[in-house]
């Protein structure tokens, strides 16, 4: 989140870009700074893929430099955020010198001359594809999704935390093949009113789009300030467990397999000794042992009686508005990384892995994927108000934090985004996971196209994404809403500043989802306005998580809504073919977290990954849906396990849920999936 405290000044822009230059031209001679990996480009320009003649030519000098001059602004990032005697303001004056600084790096390399480069072509969207019809509609009255959402005041939000809301996860919780829910809910600040009942709601699919809340009868009736969720069989017993994140201590629930959950947050080794404020979550199995780890973000050091008044100060501001603190000039939160021991212990490795290293990020949304396609999972955190972080595994244990130089961590031009929500797949089916991400208003998403080579371009605007800077963004998650084979986008939206309603400004507190429909060669249509009252009408909006909650092909969008009941979207229009697959892990961790699913048609290849933590602080269906269009059959389903090992199952009819277990299928030669023709 943003406030009038944030914005750069020109002078010191100025003043940093200058140093910016000395500090490159000091070191134009020197040949032994490190061989830098990438660098950022503008809209409309491409990464270098290769064509460099070795580790002196022009190219690699330049990005030797740049990579030289980077890592003295990480080192002093790292001094900042690590020294303890410094007041939160000189920590926060420093760290916006050297965001200055950084800055001005970007503004020297968006201006260099662009080197020779060989890139692969990208082809012309199809313009001969006519947009489907989509009608999605909200049917959770009538599906018995009722539970209001408690955050706070619903109308005057004092503190931070009345703002952030909460996930929602989509899983199976009883193993009758059907998808449940559950909806993390917060409280008041005094517990009081609202909020003293204000309990996560556990719901029970029974069929026919419609669901019980069972949430007393499971042993989730726990009042706090929930936050996010992520759910997976960490015992590797056949049953889902939870863990939710709290501002105050988080909580593991063993799922007992009678339809009852335990808290073993303390027997597990997962309870923290202080308050904290935990926010995104993900299960992944990070060393391959078979055995589902667990990493957890956190925002903000949140303590009530040290938080400043409303419009007391330049981070209390907004526009000229007094508004709530924060984050800016409040200590960010730290991230954890715990490791699954085995027979339901958990050790706290975030220091020696590299996770809980000070970065200053105030984070939400932690996803894991593959991102290189080395076989060992990797780490993207949204950060709030800071640049994002990716943590690239090194394979022994160690994670190194690299979204500056692969490109994920800022804007197109090189700033710093109020990041929210992330979702990872490979929507132009490359072979490589891309990410998207939404942030603050006055900003557009994120479209990081992964590039093969360990870096990234932010496609935002070519790809059709950059239209609006009006909306506030949080969940957001790739689906294939038609069943054509292509991934499209739904994200939600919702200010934090209920005073915008009643200002001079032209803000809505309430703001309409998005829609954007693949249309094939890296482009997208915004269908927001046709595409239903789901998605046109106005709401303050949080978590989401997608699935298919009626098993019959057709993907559902279960949202959080702020201080009101949540929203359950069916789609109502004509859809095409399709396959959900479900992988069952025996070698690897029982829900194959981390297995890559590919789906055979044709000449068509189509993808997916399974995942935990995603969206905004959500947990989506855990299955592998794919789109068939009018295919009635598809050839073969290859899945690769985690850790490398490729297996080939064989083609069937359209329009079923296959299961498909470890070691059942003929095994394949393990090599980089390869680029398959685009649809």
């Amino acid at each position: 989140m943003k406030s009038a405290g944030s914005e750069y000044s020109r002078g010191g822009a100025g003043i940093a870009l200058s140093i910016a230059h000395r500090g490159l031209a000091s070191h134009a001679s020197s040949p032994d700074v490190p061989f830098a990996t990438s660098h950022r480009t503008t809209k409309g320009t491409r990464e270098a893929q290769a064509g460099h003649s070795g580790p002196f030519s022009s190219r690699a000098r330049y990005d030797s430099l740049l990579t030289h001059t980077l890592e003295i602004i990480l080192a002093g990032k790292t001094l900042v955020f690590e020294t303890n005697h410094q007041s939160n303001e000189m920590k926060e004056v420093c760290s916006s010198m050297l965001r200055m600084l950084q800055t001005g790096v970007l503004v020297c390399l968006l201006t260099a001359p662009q080197f020779s480069q060989t890139t692969p072509s990208e082809p012309p969207a199809q313009a001969s594809l006519s947009p489907p019809t989509v009608d999605f509609r909200d049917v959770a009255s009538e599906a018995g999704l009722t539970a209001e959402n408690v955050s706070g005041d619903a109308d005057n939000k004092r503190y931070i935390l009345e703002t952030t809301g909460d996930g929602v996860a989509i899983f199976d919780f009883d193993n009758d093949g059907l998808m449940d829910i559950l909806l993390v809910n917060a409280t008041t600040m005094d517990g009081k009113g609202r909020g003293e009942k204000s309990i996560s709601h556990l719901y029970r699919n029974t069929g026919n789009m419609h669901f019980v809340d069972i949430t007393q009868k499971a042993g989730l009736g726990k009042v706090g300030w929930g936050q996010g969720v992520c759910a997976g069989d960490y015992d590797n017993d056949g049953y889902e467990d939870l863990f939710v994140t709290y501002y105050g201590h988080s909580v593991l629930y063993h799922n007992e397999g009678n339809g009852t959950f335990k808290d073993v947050t303390e027997a597990a080794g997962l309870k923290s000794d202080t308050v904290r404020w935990d926010t995104g979550c993900s299960f992944f199995d990070y060393d391959l042992d078979g055995k589902l780890d667990l990493a957890v973000t956190g925002y903000v050091e949140f303590d009530r009686d040290k938080i400043p008044e409303p419009g007391s100060g330049g981070y209390c501001q907004w526009k000229g508005m007094p508004v709530m603190c924060g984050p800016r000039g409040l200590p960010s939160g730290r991230s954890f990384l715990f490791h699954n021991d085995g027979r339901g212990k958990f050790s706290d490795v975030s220091m020696s892995s590299g996770i809980g290293k000070p970065t200053g990020c105030y984070g939400f949304t932690v996803l894991a994927s593959d991102f290189d396609n080395d076989g060992y999972p990797d780490l993207y955190m949204s950060c709030d108000s800071r640049p994002s972080l990716l943590y690239h595994n090194r394979k022994n244990g160690t994670f190194e934090e690299v979204g500056v130089a692969s490109g994920v961590a800022l804007s197109d031009a090189g700033q710093e985004q109020a990041g929210m929500g992330v979702t990872a797949s490979d929507y132009d089916e490359d072979g490589f996971v891309d990410i998207a991400k939404t942030n603050f208003s006055d900003d557009v998403p994120n479209l990081y196209h992964n590039n093969g080579d360990g870096t990234f371009t932010d496609r935002v605007y070519e790809s059709g994404l950059g239209a609006h800077t009006q909306y506030l963004g949080w969940g957001i998650q790739f689906l294939d809403v038609d069943n054509d084979g292509r991934k499209d986008i739904v994200m939600v939206n919702g200010h934090v500043y209920p005073e915008v309603e009643r200002g001079p400004l032209n803000y809505k507190y309430h703001q309409p989802r998005l829609f954007y429909w693949n249309a094939g060669g890296g482009k997208f249509k915004d269908l927001s306005n046709s595409a239903g009252p789901g998605i046109s009408e106005p709401w303050a909006s949080r978590g989401l998580a997608v699935g298919d909650l009626a098993n019959d092909g057709s993907l559902e969008v279960v949202i959080n809504n702020l201080d009101t009941r949540p929203s359950l979207l069916k789609n109502f229009a004509t859809k095409k073919n399709w396959l959900m697959v479900r992988c069952v892990g025996t070698k690897s961790n029982r829900d194959a977290v981390g297995a890559r699913v590919y789906v055979y048609v044709g000449d068509r290849r189509m993808s997916g990954e399974i995942q935990t933590g995603a969206s905004f602080l959500s947990q989506n269906d855990p299955r592998v849906h794919v789109g068939l269009a009018d295919e009635t059959s598809y050839q073969r389903i290859e899945v690769q396990w985690p850790g490398g090992q490729r297996e080939v199952f064989p083609g069937g009819k359209a329009n079923q849920i296959v299961v498909l277990t470890e070691g059942t299928g003929s095994p394949v030669a393990a090599a980089k999936p390869a680029p398959a023709s685009r649809p």
